[in-house]
């Protein structure tokens, strides 16, 4: 809980890297289109993890300490908070935007403010896992790993590409903890997308103003690649967890005849574990084959509820939302474990329309977890693309949140792919801590 009696103080940047505390203005916080006053108890230290970013070309907007009364800072430009993961932000920075302010790199922009000496932004922690906490990384372990299995698969193309791209250039917490030998090991698994996902950040056309933050997979790998570090992974991390398909590549379904042998193959070898599969849910006859082989869980992402908001961010090839909703009714057939990975984005997450059509994906699905993400995205920039003018009424993230709880108790809450021991034992005491 916050320390606050009132909102922090508003911050803004002199455009060289320095920041500072504007002490005539509270911060506010941005859903939708429109900065409100964000409730005193939503407020909460800066998460271990987090950074914070100016945004040029952009006013902060905050609360008059004096007057009550919403006004611009003009001494320099507006700041946001990066948050680590396991936490879900409830309010955007607030901010005005000049017509020749840059479009923002594909980060996510919670709200921050400055108290007594401390950074504090309004967020949940939503997931008590600490698979990715700063702390638990040891620079020294990841590079005595990273040693240790280049020598033990020499001729491994996979291996060798979540050591030097994902684990050592992108510093990937997922690639992280292969390396130490803990936890969920990533499956770099397609180097080809059948989306065109706005915001994607490993792929975008050469016209956009963006770059993407990350380099896709450059070949198809094989399963015998996939299954020689898999197995021995699955065999000794503790609460393991493989899985196919990252954020930062390609779809892994359009691999899904690979993967599927993988699976096979990898279930001779050892029956500890969880597979899982990280996917946009496009093919649900790839989802069956994959559940008949032996896939245990599936995480399919999504910004929206809403086929018309999916698909105006997605821009899907040759699938449909619907077969997306039919993904996640196949992996419960099979008795799997259903996520979604879900883009919370404050002022179209948590509105009315969305709530309704949510609570409808839970209903139809049967889905077993929400996995409440922060979207990486310029926040100008994508309500503009998919052309969300109109957000209607608001629940606000921390009640909508509560709503569907109250509603579905049974749908757990996180951040991560829960392990077996979790799915099967105690989702509150079987994860990484």
């Amino acid at each position: 809980m916050s320390e606050l009696k009132s909102s922090p103080f508003l911050l803004y940047s002199d455009g060289k890297g320095n920041i500072f505390e504007d002490t005539t203005l509270y911060t506010t916080g941005r859903a939708g289109w429109d900065a409100y006053e964000v409730p005193v108890e939503d407020w909460i230290l800066l998460p271990d993890g987090g950074s914070l970013y100016e945004l040029p070309g952009r006013r902060g907007i905050g609360i008059d300490v004096i007057t009550g009364e919403m006004r611009l800072c003009d001494k320099g430009w507006a700041v946001a908070a990066f948050i680590p993961p396991a936490h879900t932000g409830l309010f955007l920075a607030a901010y005005e935007t000049a017509p020749d302010a840059p479009t923002l790199p594909l980060f996510c922009y919670t709200a921050v403010g400055w108290h007594n000496e401390q950074f504090f932004v309004p967020a949940v922690r939503i997931e008590q896992d600490i698979r990715q906490e700063c702390a638990g990384f040891d620079p020294e372990s990841i590079e005595s790993g990273v040693e240790k299995f280049l020598k033990a698969y020499p001729h491994n193309r996979l291996v060798k590409h979540l050591a030097d791209n994902c684990c050592l250039t992108y510093h990937c917490p997922a690639a992280r903890n292969y390396f130490m030998g803990r936890w969920e090991c990533p499956i770099p698994s397609s180097p080809a997308c059948n989306a065109n996902c706005i915001g994607c950040i490993s792929f975008q056309p050469q016209e956009e103003e963006i770059v993407s933050t990350q380099d896709r997979l450059t070949f198809k790998p094989t399963a015998e690649e996939i299954v020689e570090f898999t197995v021995p992974h699955l065999e000794s991390a503790p609460y393991p967890i493989v899985s196919f398909g990252q954020g930062c590549e390609g779809e892994p379904l359009l691999m899904w005849e690979t993967i599927r042998e993988s699976i096979i193959e990898i279930r001779k070898h050892t029956s500890k574990g969880s597979i899982n599969i990280n996917t946009n849910g496009s093919k649900p006859a790839a989802v069956k084959a994959l559940c008949e082989a032996g896939l245990n869980s599936i995480r399919v992402s999504l910004n929206s509820a809403r086929k018309h908001i999916y698909e105006a961010y997605y821009r899907p090839n040759n699938y449909q939302f619907e077969d997306i909703v039919e993904s996640l009714k196949v992996m419960r057939s099979y008795n799997g474990w259903a996520s979604i990975n879900y883009f919370v984005f404050p002022g179209m997450t948590d509105c009315e329309e969305e709530y309704e059509a949510l609570r409808k994906l839970i209903i139809d699905t049967g889905l077993n977890m929400i996995q409440w993400r922060n979207f990486n995205i310029d926040p100008d920039w994508y309500m503009g693309k998919i052309g969300a003018y109109e957000t209607g009424d608001l629940l606000g993230v921390k009640q909508l949140q509560e709503l569907i709880h109250e509603e579905f108790p049974h749908v757990k809450f996180g951040y991560f792919n829960p392990s077996m021991e979790r799915i099967r034992g105690n989702y509150e005491e079987d994860f990484a801590h």
